[in-house]
């Protein structure tokens, strides 16, 4: 590739900017794992939370300003099934870019590494939040002897 040129521009090679877009894939896909767990927080863990320092009130004008919680809570399986799904492709994603290279050039390699070690904590934080939420969702109301599902 010639000096300035762009990744996938012509005249430069066609997988000059796979690194770059398979990166950014892992990066989107730590991020959505979040996000999806932290929703299963909100439909299980938070409620139980809140419940059991005694704000049940909390909860009351929670639900009351965003009443799609009680869908969440209502459809909990599918909500940890497509949670599960996210986390596991981030996973893979993230194995897979433990080996990717990054550019030479000094400050584009330390922001690369950067970014790959913040990705890997993005998704082992989305990893705990959603063992937490699945611990409050069915093996908590196991525990009290209730129904978990």
């Amino acid at each position: 590739m010639t000096a300035g040129a762009r990744p996938g521009a012509a005249g430069s090679s066609p997988d000059a900017d796979d690194g770059a877009r398979t990166a950014s894939a892992g990066w989107w896909a730590a991020w959505l794992s979040l996000a999806a767990s932290g929703g299963t927080v909100l439909c299980c863990a938070l409620p139980a939370l809140l419940v059991s320092l005694g704000l049940g009130a909390a909860l009351a004008g929670l639900v009351s300003a965003a009443p799609a919680l009680v869908w969440v809570s209502e459809y909990k399986g599918p909500v940890f099934a497509v949670a599960a799904g996210l986390l596991a492709a981030a996973g893979a994603l993230q194995w897979r870019l433990r080996t990717a290279p990054c550019p030479i050039d000094p400050v584009l390699r330390q922001a690369c590494l950067r970014t790959r070690r913040w990705s890997r904590w993005v998704w082992l934080l989305a990893v705990v939040l959603f063992c937490l939420g699945a611990l409050f969702a069915f093996v908590a109301p196991l525990w009290m002897g209730g129904e978990a599902g």
